[in-house]
């Protein structure tokens, strides 16, 4: 029996304007970096999604190389989809991405047409899907000229594989020129991925800006700092965490938890408390008060967690008070 979604789960979500389009994506999104991959509980991983969309969460981000192993995620996902989500496929953005290493030898990784397109066809295959949403160029390749890797971009949109494209991990500089000659061929840039949180700072050097100037959205991961910014190590790492697993993947590592940073979580902690929030919810909302934030993504790997993160959208505002305080707490 197919899966029956909830009348009212576009009622509580928040939905932005992302950059100077017309699409709307929900101020919080479902990242499947983490959680999807052969190694992980695929019923699990089911529920999550269905609660995701059950709550109003409409975007759900891949790449080509999520497990593991990688491409395992969109695989999984796209079991899941044919299974539950087929028949909403117009009220879901879906996207993914190409630029690390997939498969062996020299077309494999990076920025070239040759990956790209390769690239393209083997996600859409693994997902079952006609097309994405969005299709990201993940990290920038200065060893391919950029005009190539942005052609390409245009390329699939032109084809009707993508509706729309992005970037992730450029900086301001790369950006600028790559919206540029976006925009000079007729395929503008929608959004940019960059990692940002409390821990991780560098878009506020410019590429908020730039983006906020362009009219390009902003989606960011790892808004968390990959479970720091999370109640999970408030006492340190507790037995079961991903810091000990070793699993690959971009997982937090054991070196990166380290005692001058549990001392700020723990301050965060409190601050959280006197806001009526625990510390991931304020986590996300410091990173969603940013106008130029279109929305950010969350990984969870048990379905309760994705309620938990909504939350934050019932206090988004801070005051300069609470601002000062939590960069007081990061500086020292």
């Amino acid at each position: 029996m197919s899966y029956s979604f909830r009348d009212d789960r576009y009622d509580k979500m928040q939905y932005r304007r992302t950059g100077n389009s017309g699409l709307l994506l929900p101020a919080v999104s479902l990242g499947l970096w983490h959680n999807f991959g052969d190694i992980d509980n695929q019923e699990t991983a089911r529920e999550i999604l269905r609660l995701a969309f059950d709550k109003g969460i409409t975007h759900f981000d891949l790449a080509n190389n999520y497990g593991p192993p990688p491409g395992s995620a969109e695989e999984n996902f796209g079991k899941i989809f044919k299974q539950d989500f087929a028949a909403y496929r117009d009220e879901l953005i879906i996207s993914s991405k190409a630029g690390w290493g997939m498969w062996p030898g020299p077309y494999g990784d990076h920025g070239s047409k040759k990956y790209l397109v390769a690239s393209m066809d083997q996600s859409l295959k693994r997902m079952g899907l006609d097309y994405v949403d969005i299709f990201y160029h993940h990290r920038p390749d200065p060893a391919t000229p950029l005009e190539e890797t942005m052609r390409t971009l245009d390329l699939f949109v032109r084809q009707g594989k993508a509706l729309y494209v992005g970037i992730s991990s450029y900086n301001p500089g790369e950006t600028e020129a790559a919206v540029k000659m976006l925009r000079e061929m007729g395929t503008p840039c929608l959004i940019h991925q960059p990692k940002y949180s409390m821990f991780e700072r560098w878009v506020e050097d410019g590429l908020l800006d730039v983006l906020k100037k362009e009219g390009v959205g902003c989606i960011c991961f790892s808004p968390l700092a990959q479970g720091l910014l999370s109640n999970k190590y408030l006492k340190g790492i507790p037995e079961g965490s991903r810091a000990l697993s070793h699993r690959g993947n971009g997982a937090i590592d054991e070196t990166a938890i380290t005692p001058e940073k549990i001392a700020k979580v723990v301050k965060l902690n409190e601050l959280a408390k006197k806001r009526n929030q625990n510390l991931a919810q304020l986590a996300l909302a410091w990173v969603l008060r940013h106008d130029a934030v279109t929305s950010v993504l969350i990984g969870v790997s048990k379905p309760e967690q994705v309620t938990d993160s909504i939350a934050c959208l019932e206090n988004l505002s801070f005051s300069d008070t609470e601002l000062n305080e939590i960069d007081q707490i990061l500086k020292n």
